[in-house]
């Protein structure tokens, strides 16, 4: 049986999609005329569609799913077996539940290929884009060792916790980002319209400016003069800046240059530290070789320098170091992280320190994310209003020499 999207007018004429299983196209179209649709188009999603006239669904190879989709689909399939369903039933009862068009479709698709008699990873690896090597790993180490319940109860919390971080770095800066794009905005209006048409005024009485009020007015004519240039080199020098860092051994320069930055690697530092060691803890406690459990860790690595310690200590690890050594021979990852390694590793409870390892390192992250915002926003909303302050100034500034002067 396979899975096959269509897109049909109902009965009231409204245009509607969605996913229907058949053996095949023609098949696929029947059920859907005899439920009232007229039919528009009908494509076939599953890799396996009987149908040799259908052209392939592209979504599987071109499209993904939001991280929070991936997260929400995961915690509901373990419900859903962890409750005893049958993995097609409970694959059947997500696609109904789901209302995300796109889950839709890769859950029909992994359901389609479940039914052809393939293994859940098997049919997952068809949606490469969507299904992370990580993810594909331990579903297959579920499925081979027969704990594939306990295993995606630890895939979800593990997608949940990645996710919880991102989330909260991610919205630690968006309020000083917010502030500092207000800023910016406002003074340059000042600047660049409001100052030349005020501070214009005093410039016919050919009297002396105050310095403060001929700064502000030298800096407003050349704000104007060169702004849309000034957004150009800005623009420029972005894209500029991201074709350079394609380059891996620019970019290794820069990430190492990062972590030298003593807030910011600090972060940076305990982020990457953080998805290491939770993946290295679930890949590890689910049965995967330590071996191949670095190699997939070192993908979750985003910082360059930390990626190639990782898969240098891969390297040493398989001559015979212990893995604790060999993580602190690069200097790069934090000595909290390398001494419960070491523990773990002599008492024979790897992922069970490197779990405590992943959960320390989330508080500190988030601990100090916590504080850097909070003083940071005061910084900027004090910045800010020196600035206008300073802009206030020029301006009025003028007007009370001429009033002393008419005294």
């Amino acid at each position: 049986m396979a899975a096959f999207h269509y897109k049909a007018f109902d009965g009231g004429g409204q245009v509607v999609q969605g996913v229907v299983e058949a053996d095949n196209l023609r098949q696929a179209r029947q059920q859907l005329r005899e439920s009232g649709y007229t039919v528009l188009d009908t494509q076939a999603i599953s890799q396996n569609a009987p149908d040799p006239t259908t052209q392939r669904w592209q979504f599987q190879r071109g499209h993904r799913i939001s991280a929070a989709q991936l997260g929400l689909m995961t915690r509901q399939l373990t419900t859903l077996l962890e409750a005893g369903l049958p993995l097609e039933q409970a694959l059947s009862a997500l696609i109904e539940q789901s209302e995300a068009e796109s889950v839709r479709r890769v859950l029909a698709g992994v359901r389609a290929e479940v039914l052809a008699g393939n293994s859940l990873a098997k049919s997952m690896e068809q949606y490469s884009t969507v299904f992370p090597e990580i993810y594909l790993a331990l579903v297959r180490s579920g499925e081979a060792s027969g704990n594939l319940v306990k295993v995606m109860i630890k895939l979800a919390d593990y997608t949940e916790s990645r996710l919880a971080l991102q989330q909260k770095v991610g919205l630690a800066f968006v309020y000083p980002a917010i502030v500092t794009f207000v800023a910016l905005a406002v003074v340059s209006g000042l600047l660049i319209y409001v100052v030349p048409q005020v501070v214009g005024v005093f410039q016919s009485s050919k009297q002396t400016l105050p310095l403060l009020t001929r700064m502000m007015m030298f800096t407003s004519a050349l704000l104007q003069a060169i702004w849309p240039y000034l957004l150009l080199a800005i623009t420029a020098s972005a894209f500029g800046a991201r074709a350079l860092l394609k380059q891996e051994e620019l970019r290794y320069r820069w990430h190492l240059q990062l972590l030298r930055v003593p807030l910011l690697g600090r972060m940076l530092r305990g982020i990457n530290t953080a998805r290491m060691a939770s993946t290295l803890s679930i890949l590890v406690g689910s049965g995967v070789p330590l071996l191949t459990a670095l190699r997939e860790a070192a993908r979750v690595v985003g910082n360059l320098p930390m990626r190639r310690a990782l898969e240098e200590a891969s390297l040493k690890v398989r001559e015979g170091v212990t893995l604790s050594r060999a993580l602190a021979a690069s200097g790069l990852f934090p000595p909290i992280l390398v001494h419960l390694i070491g523990s773990g590793e002599s008492s024979g409870k790897l992922d069970i320190m490197l779990e405590r390892a992943a959960a320390q390192q989330e508080r500190e992250v988030g601990s100090f994310v916590s504080l850097l915002t909070s003083l940071l926003e005061p910084v900027l909303i004090l910045t800010m209003g020196v600035v206008v302050l300073l802009i206030v100034l020029a301006i009025l500034m003028p007007i009370i020499e001429m009033n002393q002067m008419v005294r």
